[in-house]
Formats: structure tokens, C-alpha cells, sequence
């Protein structure tokens, strides 16, 4: 790709989710999810493969759907308010429409179809942008609209994505699709919670975004696509696979890895608003999501190749490691006992 091409494509991403996450009025945070849309698409169809090709229409035709729900539920608050502000979201149809629009922008269940698909169609560096930052300014909106939101219908799509997020996740053999039913399990976490308490949903995303890109930046690093070179990795960066390990354990939300902390903090949330069944419910589907977490990890750290076939060796590499994976990595894992700075920064 055209340096000068990713660099104007990188600029308009950072700049539509500025724009998106800092506005107050319907049409400025609009206008940020179009840029963001807009500047997106070059990097999901740089390989110019039919698979990258075919990710990228998806990803257009979804998000130009959610975008048009979008202004049509703001447009009707205002109809009938007069408010194009974020926070005054008070027609019942309005906020039906704009969580089906965010929903749709997430991949929250049932508007899920598109993500695993265009995330397996897409680079891996773009996949950790689609993951992550791509879903800054929906949830953003999400937190400015949630005294609007039926708690009902959010509690409904969290446990669906928390258990559609683990059941897909079983039976993949794809890294990358791997990753995308957890960021939809993960999704279910946060909207859980948003009625309830929307600072927890923000942290459990931060907290979500750092773990995930360790991963994307680890499998990145060490070229991996599938579960089966997965397993010959551990010739190219030994202790690189030791940290994936426990930077995999600590996204399915094991002590004392820093992926519990919000976890912890959601039951603990929801037990408070005598919501157990709920807690209990959303607690057991994430074992779900633990058993491909520990498959993966097996993969990576016990299984060693059978030395009676014939497969190309990994030799180890001299390509230095991304120092934002050591970072990403070291967060991901050691900041379970900060977790009292962490609230009170929050």
C-alpha cells in the first residue's frame, strides 16, 4: 500500500473517532462514524485478495446500514423533542433504533454476522483496528445513551453475545476468528453492565483493548493464522510464547491476571442490583470462552509437533519485538493488585 495513502487512511481513522467521541450533537458524532467508515476500508482491502475484497463490501454495506439507523433515530428525537443532543435521547422509538444502529456497529448479537468474516478477511495489524478502535466511538455513544436504553433488551443481546461469542469460538480452528468471537463474547460483558454502572463498561473496554492487542501484536509478530502453526511458533521466540500464554489466560478472566478485574467487578455489580440470576447466567458462558482461551494456550506452550513428520522448522528470528507488545503484554498480565488506582483513575 501507498505510504502516503495508509498515512491519510491512519490520520482520517484517529480523526473520525475524535471527532466521534468528543461531540454532544447527533450529527458531528455521525459525520466521525463516516470518516472512520470512510478511512477504514483501504486498509481491509489492501492485499487486493478476493477474500479482503469481499471483507470490505461487508464491512461498507453493515456499517452504511447501522450509519443510516443512526441519523434516522436522531432525526426523530429531534422531530419530536427538538434535541440533537446526545444525552437528551427521550423518544422510546429513538432509542430502539440507535441500540439496533450501535448494536449493528459492534457486532453485538444478532447483528454479529458481519465482524468474524471481515476480521478473517483482513490483515492482522487491521484486525487489531476493526477490534479495538473501531469500537471507541459506538461504545462512547453507548455510554452517553445509556439512562436512555431498555435495560431489558441490552441484558438480552449481552447474554446471547456472551453465549453465541463461546458456542462459535469452540469450533474454530482460525486465530483470527478466534479472536472475533471473543471480542463478541466480551462485548456481551460490557453491555451487561451499561445500564447499571456505564464507567464499568468503559474500563472493562480499555482493560479488553489492551489484552487483544498484546494478542494481535504477539500472533502479528510471530506470523500466526492458524491453530496449527500455533503449535511451531515456540522455535521462533521462546519466551514470546510463555507471555502469549498467560496474556491468553488473562483475556478468558483467570486470577491474578488483569483480565478478572472487570469481570469481578461486573458480578459483583450485578449482585448488588439483585440481579444474581443474571451474574450466575453470563458467569457460566464465559467458561465457554475459557475452554478455546486454554486450547489456544495448550496449543502455543505443551504441544510440541510430532518430530515423525516432515514440516518446515520456524527458526528463531532477529526481527526485534514491537515495544508495544511488551507493554500491552506487561499491563495484561501484572495489573490485577493497581486494580484500586485503576477504579479511582476511572
Amino acid at each position: 500500500m501507498n505510504p502516503q495513502a495508509k498515512l491519510i487512511s491512519t490520520m482520517s481513522l484517529l480523526l473520525g473517532t475524535s471527532i466521534t467521541i468528543s461531540s454532544n450533537h447527533w450529527m458531528t458524532a455521525w459525520i466521525g462514524l463516516e470518516i472512520n467508515t470512510l478511512a477504514i476500508l483501504p486498509l481491509i482491502s489492501k492485499t487486493h485478495h478476493p477474500r479482503a475484497i469481499e471483507a470490505s463490501t461487508k464491512y461498507f454495506l453493515t456499517q452504511a446500514t447501522a450509519s443510516t439507523l443512526l441519523l434516522f433515530a436522531s432525526m426523530i428525537n429531534a422531530w419530536f423533542s427538538g434535541q440533537w443532543d446526545i444525552t437528551q435521547l427521550t423518544h422510546p422509538m429513538s432509542c430502539m433504533l440507535s441500540t439496533i444502529a450501535i448494536s449493528i456497529k459492534l457486532g453485538l448479537v444478532p447483528f454479529h454476522f458481519w465482524f468474524p468474516e471481515v476480521l478473517q478477511g483482513s490483515t492482522m495489524t487491521t484486525c487489531l483496528l476493526l477490534a479495538t478502535i473501531m469500537k471507541f466511538p459506538p461504545i462512547t455513544l453507548f455510554y452517553l445513551t445509556s439512562p436512555s436504553l431498555n435495560s431489558t433488551l441490552l441484558t438480552l443481546m449481552a447474554i446471547a453475545s456472551a453465549a453465541l461469542g463461546g458456542w462459535m469460538g469452540l469450533n474454530q480452528t482460525q486465530t483470527r476468528k478466534v479472536l472475533a468471537f471473543s471480542s463478541i463474547a466480551h462485548l456481551g460483558w460490557m453491555t451487561i453492565i451499561l445500564n447499571y454502572d456505564p464507567n464499568l463498561t468503559l474500563i472493562t473496554f480499555y482493560l479488553y483493548t489492551m489484552t487483544t492487542s498484546a494478542i494481535f501484536l504477539i500472533l502479528n509478530t510471530t506470523n500466526t493464522l492458524k491453530l496449527s502453526t500455533v503449535m511451531t511458533t515456540w522455535t521462533k521466540i521462546p519466551p514470546l510464547t510463555t507471555i502469549f500464554m498467560l496474556t491468553l489466560l488473562s483475556l478468558a478472566g483467570l486470577p491474578p491476571l488483569t483480565g478478572f478485574l472487570p469481570k469481578w467487578l461486573i458480578i459483583q455489580e450485578l449482585t448488588k442490583q439483585e440481579l444474581t440470576a443474571t451474574a450466575t447466567a453470563i458467569s457460566l458462558l464465559s467458561l465457554l470462552g475459557l475452554f478455546f482461551y486454554l486450547r489456544l494456550a495448550y496449543c502455543a506452550t505443551i504441544t510440541l509437533p510430532p518430530n515423525f513428520t516432515n514440516y518446515m522448522k520456524q527458526w528463531q528470528t532477529n526481527k526485534p519485538t514491537n515495544p508495544l507488545t511488551t507493554i500491552f503484554t506487561s499491563l495484561s498480565i501484572m495489573l490485577l493488585p493497581l486494580s484500586p488506582m485503576v477504579l479511582t483513575i476511572s
